[in-house]
């Protein structure tokens, strides 16, 4: 009862956060650590769709949040934005982009790159694209490279056309 409760939860914390409507199918790995703030729950929708959703009490930017998915053994399909709004990384970055360079007209897409990543971003919520080696990992203070196994769970997501 209780984790059928904590779905639902989630589902309507994503939904005002980030205004997706998603049904979670099953949680792979709920609430394991990954820093020694942040949180992160993995989970599978009934389209079968792969998700992580980071949480933290502390600020997390988009640099941080690509740094936890990779260190996780994720590769990402999409970042989903706050509030469902398409330019919000690349209005973060020009904003900042023009605190530094406040004469510059002519900004490309690389020049915005960095500055993409100094986004807050928290909390987060990641489609993932493919679990590497089919294992997810967690941050453990007293592991090896600070990151140990937490779950193994195989998934690809295939392109189509």
């Amino acid at each position: 009862m209780d984790e059928m409760f904590n779905e639902v939860d989630l589902e309507r914390r994503i939904y005002a956060l980030f205004k997706l409507d998603i049904n979670i199918k099953a949680v792979i790995a709920e609430r394991i650590p990954v820093s020694r703030s942040a949180v992160a729950t993995v989970f599978l929708t009934n389209r079968q769709l792969l998700f992580c959703f980071i949480d933290s009490p502390m600020r997390l930017t988009l640099g941080d949040v690509k740094k936890i998915i990779s260190r996780m053994g994720l590769k990402t399909q999409q970042f989903i934005a706050p509030g469902a709004d398409v330019d919000y990384f690349d209005d973060i970055a020009r904003e900042k982009f023009n605190e530094i360079f406040p004469g510059r007209i002519a900004v490309s897409d690389e020049d915005l790159y960095f500055y993409k990543t100094l986004a807050p971003y928290c909390p987060a919520l990641v489609q993932i694209s493919e679990v590497a080696g089919g294992v997810i990992k967690q941050y453990d203070s007293t592991a090896v490279g600070n990151w140990r196994p937490s779950v193994k769970f195989s998934y690809r997501r295939l392109a189509t056309s």
